[in-house]
């Protein structure tokens, strides 16, 4: 069964200096706990990360997933290509800015492949969601700091 969940965020940051931090996913594991480790496989014209593959660890499920990016101006998304417990992961960035700031929306869908109480689903979704917008934040604030 799909679970999809959204949450937005300003971050005090250009949608450009954001958009570095969301390339340099190979970082990833400095500041998302959930990704243990990256490698780029591919990268797009532009030289971003296109497609990447990940260990992954939630809710205490360990994972090896291949995602394949796309990159727009107003931020990436990607899609699942292989997992061994998902069938199915989209996930979206949307940078708007506003003035000195950026208006950050992550949207998230998953599909597990196999059956996980949904307590336990909705603690790793949540989590998944603060990670991908509060700890991008304090990401994207440390590398402006220098």
């Amino acid at each position: 069964m799909a679970v999809t969940d959204s949450r937005e965020v300003v971050i005090e940051a250009s949608p450009s200096e954001i958009l570095d931090v969301l390339a340099d996913v190979e970082k990833n594991p400095e500041w998302t706990p959930q990704q243990q480790s990256v490698e780029i496989v591919d990268t797009d014209a532009e030289g971003r990360p296109h497609r990447v593959k990940m260990k992954v660890k939630s809710a205490g499920i360990t994972d090896e997933q291949v995602i394949e990016y796309t990159w727009a101006d107003d931020g990436p998304s990607w899609t699942l290509i292989s997992a061994g417990q998902l069938k199915a992961q989209d996930a979206k960035y949307t940078l708007t800015p506003d003035g000195e700031k950026t208006k950050v929306r992550f949207e998230l869908t998953v599909d597990p492949s196999v059956p996980i109480p949904g307590f336990i689903l909705k603690r790793a979704i949540k989590g998944a969601m603060e990670t991908s917008t509060d700890g991008l934040r304090k990401r994207v604030l440390d590398v402006k700091k220098g």
